[in-house]
């Protein structure tokens, strides 16, 4: 009995750990909000409700606008418009020159993505860890040449790189059927590299490839960078061939870059219209190389039907959306999600 009154009494006189003040309730104080100060207040409306309303004012309202003119038969020149609804789309599920526009351009963005990628990162590999396999692990002897060599064609403007390369194409006087004829392929001469079905395409892709290569292998190459040399010099020691040390480290580790590029260069390969315009204004032999941009600048300002020509622009930016979310759906279902470097 008293080595109980004795805990009791201990208890009593110990003063308690959780008790708190009259009238006050445990994380009171930190559930109290706090008055946003002028200088916050400032700073949300600068840094981010100023940027959304440049955004909706020239993204967002134009688009809305684009898509009320689509569905009118404004001709572009009056005030006058009938709206139409969705008659100007239904128009374009007939339309076969704007069906093998299509086409055309959906062949460009797998193709031209493709292409560009794979030479980008395999240019990229070799100026950077694709030297000699003894000692350190670095590019092959004059990388910064390459780089250089590499970059020069992106730094020249799109709408030149195409009147140029249609002068070296031309059939009678162009560089590439002289120096084909010099070397003893005279079946070439005179050869319509733009004019015939079977070579406008190819042609035309290998132009809009050559011109991209550049800026995208020095985006790879900053990545290879940022990928630890020590990766490398262990699938080195593990006898790791080259083509299998890019396809199983360089890739994987990488995978953000070629994602990003992939969409970049898909969008470019849907418009391309600056290159196609300027190789082939008439659309290529049988359309072969017509682009949508194409006809929606034909429609628009030769025709005069400017709302039949917006609901093609319409089109284009949902096809250009959807391209992007296969890719990320792609990336997504292919592991994109997955720590690579925890794998490697």
């Amino acid at each position: 009995m008293s080595g109980t009154s004795h805990l009791a009494a201990h208890s009593d006189a110990t003063p308690s750990a959780t008790a708190v003040p009259p009238g006050n309730t445990p994380g009171q104080g930190r559930r109290r909000r706090r008055r946003i100060s002028f200088d916050k207040a400032s700073f949300f409306a600068v840094a981010l409700l100023l940027p959304l309303a440049v955004y909706v004012v020239f993204v967002i309202s134009p688009f809305v606008q684009a898509v009320y003119f689509s569905m009118t038969d404004w001709s572009g020149f009056t005030a006058d418009m009938a709206f139409v609804g969705l008659d100007n789309f239904a128009r374009l599920l007939g339309d076969e020159k704007f069906l093998r526009a299509m086409l055309n351009s959906a062949l460009l963005a797998v193709v031209v993505p493709t292409v560009t990628i794979a030479i980008a990162i395999a240019v990229a590999t070799m100026v950077t860890v694709g030297g000699s396999t003894t000692g350190g692990v670095r590019g092959v002897r004059g990388a910064g040449f390459y780089r250089v060599i590499s970059f020069f064609p992106y730094c020249v403007p799109a709408i030149v790189i195409g009147l140029v390369w249609a002068q070296v194409y031309d059939p009678s006087r162009g560089l590439l059927n002289g120096v084909l004829t010099g070397i003893g392929l005279d079946g070439m001469a005179d050869f319509p590299w733009l004019g015939d079905t079977r070579t406008a395409m190819a042609a035309s892709m290998f132009v809009i490839v050559w011109s991209f290569i550049g800026f995208y292998t020095v985006l790879f190459v900053a990545a290879i960078k940022g990928v630890p040399g020590e990766i490398y010099e262990a699938a080195r020691l593990d006898g790791a061939s080259r083509f299998r040390t890019a396809v199983s480290i360089t890739v994987p580790l990488i995978r953000d870059n070629v994602r990003t590029a992939w969409i970049y260069l898909g969008i470019a390969a849907i418009d391309s219209f600056v290159y196609m315009q300027a190789m082939n204004p008439g659309g290529g032999p049988g359309y072969s190389t017509f682009v949508i941009s194409q006809d929606l600048y034909q429609t628009a300002f030769s025709k005069g039907q400017f709302g039949y020509a917006t609901a093609m622009g319409v089109v284009l930016a949902l096809v250009t959306l959807l391209f992007a979310a296969v890719v990320f759906l792609v990336d997504r279902v292919t592991g994109g999600g997955d720590d690579v470097r925890g794998h490697a």
